[in-house]
C-alpha cells in the first residue's frame, strides 16, 4: 500500500494506522536515505502503540527499547555495524522473535521471521514522502 506524506505530522499519522494493526511479534524494515524520516516513523509507531516517551535514533547506542506501550518497541539502528556476525555477538537476534515489536533501519539481518513488514520511505522534495508498506 503506498502513501503520500506532506510532512512529519503525516509520516507518523500513517505509523499510528499500521500501529493499530500490530499484535506482538512483528518486525518493521525501515528502508530510506538518511533524512528520509525513518525515525520519525518510529515515533509515530511508539505513539500508536501508546507510548509516552521520548523516540530518538538510536545511532550510536544500536538499540533503544520502549516499554511504556502496548506491545514492547526494540528500536535498531544497524547503520554502523559492520556485518550480520556482528549482530549475533551482540544478541540482537533474540529480539527478532520475542513478543514485542522490532523496528530495524538499515537492516544487516539475512534471516527474518514470517511477520516482517517492510516500510520503503522516498524523499519526493522538500517535506514530502512516498511511504510504501508491504
Amino acid at each position: 500500500m503506498k502513501y503520500y506524506s506532506k510532512n512529519a505530522r503525516d509520516t507518523q499519522n500513517i505509523a499510528k494506522n499500521l500501529a493499530k494493526t500490530l499484535s506482538g511479534g512483528e518486525v518493521i524494515l525501515l528502508n530510506g536515505d538518511l533524512g528520509a524520516g525513518k525515525t520519525t516513523f518510529t515515533k509515530g509507531l511508539v505513539k500508536g502503540l501508546g507510548g509516552k516517551k521520548t523516540v530518538v535514533s538510536p545511532t550510536f547506542t544500536i538499540m533503544h527499547s520502549y516499554d511504556d506501550t502496548r506491545i514492547p518497541v526494540y528500536h535498531f539502528d544497524m547503520y554502523r555495524i559492520a556485518d550480520e556476525d556482528e549482530l549475533y555477538e551482540l544478541g540482537l537476534e533474540e529480539y527478532l522473535y520475542e513478543n514485542g515489536v522490532a523496528v530495524i533501519e538499515w537492516n544487516k539481518f539475512s534471516r527474518l521471521p514470517e511477520k516482517t513488514v517492510t516500510v520503503n520511505i522516498v524523499l519526493k522534495g522538500g517535506n514530502e514522502r512516498e511511504i510504501e508498506i508491504c
